[in-house]
Parts: structure tokens; C-alpha cells; sequence
């Protein structure tokens, strides 16, 4: 796209329109309307600021920057603010640049104290000049720690700093503006000639967005329609759905058809980076308001598709759900506190896209729970946010339907919904990271792609249940849903010394930032290629063959430094049926490895220390289960009566469980080095199978029943399920009262469930009625083609996707499913 033919697509309408441009407004790109647009983001408008829901919001952008100018004034010889050293830390140096840019942007908020105070925007300005001179200026000093704060965010405050006071710059500074802009082209080390280079994986998603908003700022500001008009093109890459049979620039990160977001390659990343691109983008949509001529909305029109396809399944009644956060999960913030983010932009977005779309987008922010407005970036988006919540002609609706099963298998990830309760599901495969570590964040994270799973509880404070406290309470080796070997693993910092593996001399040169850091010890891929799943409207199945990751695989075949650590995993194959009242999980072929034992946890769950909690339970006997019972429970119960939640566990076959509650009090700093060393008391229950290392508890089979009464349970002993097969080979259930067959083949011959013949790997759902439906996928992701015999009499095709076909044979009817570069999408057919 060009230039012209991106601002063509964006809308003149909103809140924004009305800014007046200046007078000294370039050729080409109205330069004078991006920064118009810019400070009216940032600082809002003399009629949006003199809204009573604006208040708190202009108070808290006052009150930082006069705590800024009272750092500046106590400042010691070196510091620009009181207490924050330079020099050595970049973080620090950021947060200079940070304080400077509070500082400016009270200044230029309509309303508030500060507004137009000359003086202070001239400490700004100064500031400026001080830290170039001292601290930034100097190419050969400089780029110390993270690339990120260099390339990226020293640039995001720079350039609205000098977004924000234009005019007095120009007027006192002239050229800061020029030697800015010329420093933070040559700190773009992972670029090209100074600017954004497609092909480098540090300017990919959220990266490129951030990078690119900072360029068209910086245009802006020097009347340079080149680089604006650079800049708006590269961004419209991360609009295009990536498709990873034809890579652009070999690049993975970014949304994918089935919802999907990736960033870093290989990680499952839509409830960080992906909310952050969210954030960037409809900014820089609000930036270019009406700097071209209006048109048709497309470019909005597919971030509403992020919204409504990625981003709404991850949210369960407020809370951005932990699977697709990344080395997030370990920080204090809350999945409620992610999820304001993304609704301040869902809210902006409205103004941009088709009637209809804006009516979805506004009923869902009327059916989250209220969002705390304090952390919007946008005195405008509060305004704005405020007149949807207000407005009594929009009902509230969820995006979500009441019934709904996500398969996002371009990222391993599983979400299942109903009312009542929602199931998350992390996997992990040679596609996908099984965990991500980075920067002291996520110390512990070793199990988090192995089939971890979190149940949410409608009603239920999230923050009570999971969040920060649930990875610092749980042992990292009990996460519910997780395989674990029995053993003592340490963290990146205890075994090296520092916050990564330093070996440059190697020659896979191990560095802070290198690539060989990336595969080996921040976000390492799995060894399996089966991880993937069926949906069935708002059924589905899942499959994962538990496996190494790609460290200690390399460790084995001697390709890493002598003094690297690497740690064996466990073994399991495992599948997970999606039904309506339960999830039934199966586990075959169990193993330790290297003759350790294993732990396979059915659940961990957390509570406060006074919260009234109890389990209860029933052998196969009838008599009473309570913990340390050495006979098999057929059904556990636990019960939060303070929350009034509860949760099932009806156990399919005969196995040992140990299950009981204890008090753990932990520092919040034992997932996260920069946490606060706040410890937290949690009552942690858990329930968990041991696989001794000679073998003898290879297979498990029970079902997670949420809100569970000890009633239903019972009725599990003579009830619908029946577990079909559950081996290495292929797992299947069948609930009789829904008539649904699923199963999940894992090895490469012909396999039989039930009335199934399935030729090779594969996940199949069949549901029988008047019509029978059959859904199945490939999630190996490398077959050209699935194939499944229904036995029995022929039946005939109503209805398919593209790329079935359906045949009689003798004894059934053949359905086969083309599922070359299909992407672990399910097919559907329909027969009669």
C-alpha cells in the first residue's frame, strides 16, 4: 500500500475531528493534523476535559508532573530526578525520558494547573538537552542492557515529548528536534540505514507498531512526508493476517486466521503484546485522523476481527485469561487491569468502523464490568468510554456466544465456554514456545505449556484465584493440569549469575538478545508436532504428546556449551474433551524419564487463608474419601463456601490420588525478580496422581466438573461417559445423552473408537441425531489429508466445507478432509 492509499482508508469521524490544524501544516500529509491529534489523545480538549469523568483522570496527570518537577528540583550532581541514577541502567534512563514527557503533557491539558506553563515546558526542554548531551547523544556509550529501551521506548517518550511542546521547541530549540531524530535513527541498530527493516525479527507486531508510530510523529514534526509516509506503509504490514505457508519477510508474529496472535516468533502472546498492538494501532488510527481524505474504514474493519476473534474468547467476565500472556503472568498488574486496556481501545475503535461493528463494540463495553478509567491513556477515551456505559439505547451483549469453543491451534491454545464457567488450555509443540522467560520475569515457568489449565468460576474474584498469587502460592511442579517430573530445577539467575546465559565465544553466541538465546532459554520450542484439536459448534477436542524442548534436545546431541543446563521432561500423551457439564481429560503412556518418578496434577487451586474451604469425596466403594486415603477416590469435591464455587473431579477409572489443603506463604519476588518482596498467604488445594519410576500408573482418566454438587458426582458411576480407548495409540470418549463420539489418533496406523476407523493422526468429533456431523483436523499440521470411516449404514451429504469429500464404502460412509496448509483448521461435513 502507499501512503495515499493507507490515509485514504481512515475515517474523518470522532471526537478528534474537530482539533484545529496550525498554520504551518506541510505539503502532501497534513503534518500540523497528526500532532493536533496527538496532543488531543494525550491531554484531551477544553470540551472533553471539562467532563466531570475527566476529573480524576486531569488530577492524577497533574499531580505526576508536579511529583516530577519536586524530583527535579531535589536532584543530586549526575541525576536529572532524585533517585534515579544514570548512566549504567537503561530502565532508568527511559524513565527520565518518561518524567520528562509527564511532565510536558500536563502542560499542554486543557484545564488543568499546569496548562501552558512556559517555565516548566522549558525544564522539559532543558531536560532534554541535558540527557542528550550527558547520556544519549553519545552512539559509543549508549545501547547498554535492552535493545527495547534504545530502539523502542526511550523513542516512544522522545517523540511525544516533542509532540507535545512543537511549538516552543521550535521557537526556543529549534534544532533539539533535528538532533533527536537523528540519535534515535542511529540507535535503530536492528534496522536499516536508521529506519524500520522488514526483515529483521526485532521489527515484527507490537515492535513495528511501536517503532512506526514513533516515526510518524517524528515526520510529522519536521514536515517530512517521506518518512511518515514510510512509516504508514511498513505499519499496514501488521494488518495482514499471516499465513504461514507464504511468511512476509519470514515473519510469524502477528494475528492468524483462527484468532491466534504471536510475538517473539513462538509465543502465544495475545494478552501482552497483542493487547499492546491493539493499543498502538487504534492510536496511531486516531493520529491520522483525517490527514487524507475519508473512505471506506477496511483497516479498522480488520482490527475489529482481532477483537472480536482473538481478543473476546480470552476474556471470561472481566479477566484476560493467563494462557496468552507470556512472562506476564509473573507481574503484580491483574488480568483485570489488561483487560482496561483493551477496552479503552475496543471503545476508541467504535468511532472507526462500519455501523454495525460499532454497535457490537459498544454492547460489549457495556457488558464488561466497568473498566477503572484511571489507567486510560486518553482523557478522550474516557469521555467516550463514558457516554457508551451512559447511554441507555445500547444494551449490554457479549461478543462471546453463551456456548462457545475456540481451538486457537496457530498457538496452542484452547479456550472453552459456558455459562458459568470458562476452560483455558496451554499447549505447546515444535510450532510453540512451551513457556517464556525473559528479563528476570516468569522464574519458574518450566510447565506452563504442558497441558496447564485454568477452570474460571463465574462470580468469582479472578484475583483471588489466579493471577500472581496463584504462580507464587502453587509450586511451579503442581500447576493444575501439568506432568512433572520429580526433581529440583533452578532458575535462569541461580544457575548463571544473571538474568541470561552469557557465552559470546560459542559459536552459537549467546547473548542478551541473540537468537541462540532465544531458542535455548528464553521461550524454547517443544520437540512434538501433535498439538492441535477439533471444534464441533461449541464442542471440541485437544491433544498434546508431551515431549523435551528444544535445550535439552540440543544438550543431547552436544551442540551447546559444556556449562548450559538443560532439563529432561516428562512423558505423557494427552487429550481433553470439551463437552458441556465437564471436561474429561485422559492421560496415557506416563512416564518420568530417566528413571525419575512423575506427578500428573488434576488440580491446584488457591484460596485466602479465611476463606471456608473443605473437600469431600467417595471412594468406589460408597465410603467416604478423605484426605490421606490410599484406596481410589470415585469422585472429589472442592468447595470455597465463602465464594460459594466449587469444582468436581469424577475420576473414570480406578487410580491413586492424593488430594489435601496447606498453607504456603510466599515472596511474590519467587516468579519475578522485580516484584515487590511482598509475601502472600494463600490456603493451596491440591489434587495430583504419582507415576512411581517403575511403572504401574501409566493412564488416567476423570473429569473436571465446574460448579460441581456432590448430587452430580454421584451420578458420574452409572452416567453418560464412556472412556473408549486411552493408550499411546488414540483416546476417545463417548457421552451417550449428547450423541458424540470424539477421539484424538496419534500414531501414524489406522485406529478404531467406537464406530470410527480414523487412517493416521488426527482429532474427530461425530455427533448423531437427526443429522450426524463430523468434524475433524489435523494437528500435526503435516498431513495432506485426514480420512475417517463411519461404520454402519451409508449416509449420504447434506452440507460441507471446502475440501471435503464424503463417498460410500463397504460397511459406512468415507469422509476425508483436505487438510494440506490448512493450519490445524477443523472441516466439517454434514450427512443425512
Amino acid at each position: 500500500m502507499s501512503r495515499r492509499q493507507v490515509l485514504s482508508l481512515l475515517p474523518a469521524a470522532g471526537l478528534l475531528a474537530a482539533v484545529p490544524s496550525p498554520s504551518y501544516a506541510a505539503a502532501g500529509v497534513d503534518h500540523a493534523r497528526l500532532l493536533a491529534n496527538t496532543v488531543a489523545m494525550f491531554a484531551g480538549t477544553p470540551e472533553v476535559n471539562a467532563r466531570p469523568e475527566v476529573a480524576a483522570k486531569l488530577a492524577a496527570i497533574l499531580n505526576t508532573a508536579r511529583q516530577r518537577l519536586t524530583a527535579m528540583d531535589k536532584a543530586a550532581d549526575g541525576e536529572l530526578f532524585a533517585g534515579l541514577s544514570l548512566g549504567t541502567d537503561d530502565a532508568n534512563l527511559r524513565l527520565a525520558f518518561q518524567y520528562l514527557y509527564e511532565i510536558a503533557l500536563a502542560t499542554r491539558t486543557p484545564g488543568g494547573g499546569l496548562n501552558e506553563d512556559a517555565a516548566a515546558q522549558r525544564r522539559v526542554i532543558d531536560g532534554l538537552r541535558w540527557l542528550h548531551e550527558r547520556y544519549y547523544g553519545d552512539q559509543s556509550k549508549g545501547y547498554y542492557g535492552n535493545w527495547f529501551n534504545w530502539e523502542i521506548g526511550i523513542s516512544i517518550q522522545v517523540s511525544r515529548t516533542l509532540a507535545l511542546l512543537a511549538d516552543r521547541v521550535r521557537a526556543e530549540r529549534p534544532e533539539l528536534t533535528a538532533t533527536y531524530i537523528a540519535s534515535m535513527d542511529a540507535y535503530l541498530r536492528n534496522g536499516k540505514d536508521g529506519d524500520v527493516d522488514l526483515d529483521s525479527r526485532f521489527h515484527t507486531g507490537a515492535n513495528l507498531a511501536d517503532i512506526t508510530a514513533n516515526r510518524i510523529l517524528q515526520g510529522a514534526l519536521t514536515g517530512d512526508d517521506a518518512r511518515v509516509g514510510k512509516a504508514i506503509t511498513d505499519l499496514a504490514t501488521v494488518f495482514a493476517t499471516v499465513d504461514p505457508y507464504n511468511l512476509q519477510h519470514g515473519v510469524t508474529d502477528g494475528y492468524y486466521r483462527d484468532g491466534s496472535f504471536i510475538q517473539h516468533d513462538s509465543v502465544a502472546y495475545t494478552g501482552s503484546y497483542g493487547r499492546s498492538l491493539l493499543t498502538r494501532v487504534v492510536q496511531t488510527l486516531k493520529t491520522l485522523e483525517g490527514a487524507g481524505s475519508a473512505g471506506v474504514p477496511d483497516l479498522p474493519g480488520v482490527v475489529y476481527r482481532w477483537v472480536n476473534d482473538g481478543f473476546a474468547p480470552l476474556i471470561f467476565e472481566g479477566w484476560l485469561m493467563e494462557i496468552v500472556k507470556g512472562r506476564a503472568v509473573s507481574r503484580t498488574g491483574t488480568g483485570y487491569a489488561d483487560v482496561g486496556v483493551i477496552v479503552e481501545a475496543i471503545a476508541d475503535l467504535a468511532d472507526h468502523v462500519t455501523a454495525a461493528d460499532a454497535l457490537a463494540l459498544k454492547k460489549y463495553v457495556k457488558f464488561l464490568p466497568a473498566a477503572d478509567t484511571a489507567a486510560f491513556a486518553s482523557p478522550v477515551s474516557i469521555a467516550r468510554y463514558a457516554a457508551i456505559r451512559a447511554d441507555a439505547a445500547i444494551p449490554a451483549a457479549d461478543l462471546n456466544a453463551p456456548e462457545r469453543c475456540v481451538a486457537f491451534n496457530a498457538m496452542d491454545r484452547t479456550v472453552h465456554r459456558r455459562p458459568g464457567y470458562a476452560f483455558a488450555l496451554a499447549r505447546s509443540s515444535d510450532r510453540i514456545s512451551k513457556y517464556e522467560y525473559m528479563s528476570g520475569e516468569n522464574l519458574m515457568p518450566w510447565f506452563q505449556g504442558d497441558g496447564a489449565h485454568y477452570l474460571y468460576l463465574a462470580g468469582e474474584d479472578q484475583r483471588e484465584a489466579f493471577g500472581v498469587d496463584y504462580y507464587t502460592a502453587v509450586s511451579p511442579y503442581r500447576l493444575a493440569g501439568v506432568t512433572a517430573p520429580v526433581e529440583d530445577r533452578r532458575t535462569v539467575p541461580e544457575l548463571y549469575g544473571r538474568l541470561w546465559y552469557e557465552n559470546p565465544g560459542h559459536p552459537l553466541n549467546f547473548t542478551s538478545s541473540s537468537e541462540s538465546q532465544n531458542t535455548y532459554v528464553y521461550f524454547p520450542r517443544a520437540e512434538n508436532a501433535f498439538s492441535g484439536g477439533a471444534t464441533l459448534g461449541a464442542y471440541g477436542v485437544a491433544g498434546m504428546v508431551q515431549s523435551d524442548d528444544a535445550a535439552y534436545t540440543a544438550e543431547q546431541a552436544g551442540i551447546l556449551p559444556d556449562d548450559f543446563v538443560a532439563y529432561q521432561n516428562a512423558r505423557a500423551t494427552k487429550s481433553w474433551f470439551l463437552l458441556d457439564d465437564e471436561i474429561v481429560v485422559l492421560a496415557a503412556n506416563i512416564s518420568g524419564q530417566g528413571g525419575r518418578a512423575a506427578v500428573t496434577t488434576v488440580d491446584s487451586r488457591i484460596a485466602a487463608p479465611g476463606d471456608a474451604v473443605a473437600f469431600t469425596g467417595q471412594g468406589w466403594t460408597g465410603t467416604p474419601w478423605q484426605a490421606g486415603d490410599t484406596t481410589p477416590p470415585r469422585w472429589l469435591r472442592y468447595a470455597n463456601g465463602t465464594r460459594r464455587t466449587a469444582i468436581g473431579y469424577a475420576f473414570l477409572t480406578r487410580q491413586p490420588v492424593a488430594a489435601g489443603l496447606e498453607t504456603v506463604t510466599r515472596s511474590r519476588r519467587v516468579v519475578r525478580t522485580s516484584n515487590p518482596d511482598t509475601n502472600i498467604t494463600k490456603n493451596v488445594f491440591t489434587a495430583s496422581v504419582t507415576h512411581p519410576a517403575t511403572g504401574g500408573v501409566t493412564a488416567l482418566a476423570y473429569a473436571l466438573v465446574p460448579n460441581a454438587t456432590e448430587a452430580r458426582l454421584h451420578g458420574y458411576a452409572n452416567g453418560p461417559l464412556t472412556v473408549l480407548a486411552n493408550d499411546r495409540h488414540v483416546q476417545a470418549i463417548k457421552h451417550k445423552t449428547l450423541g458424540l463420539v470424539a477421539a484424538n489418533v496419534f500414531t501414524d496406523e489406522p485406529r478404531h473408537a467406537e464406530r470410527l476407523l480414523i487412517d493416521g493422526p488426527a482429532s474427530v468429533i461425530v455427533r448423531s441425531g437427526k443429522r450426524t456431523v463430523v468434524a475433524l483436523s489435523d494437528p500435526t499440521m503435516k498431513r495432506d489429508r485426514v480420512t475417517v470411516v463411519l461404520a454402519g449404514a451409508p449416509l449420504r451429504l447434506d452440507t460441507a466445507d471446502e475440501g471435503v469429500t464424503v463417498r460410500r464404502v463397504p460397511g459406512g460412509t468415507l469422509i476425508q478432509a483436505s487438510t494440506r496448509h490448512a493450519h490445524g483448521r477443523s472441516f466439517t461435513a454434514t450427512l443425512r
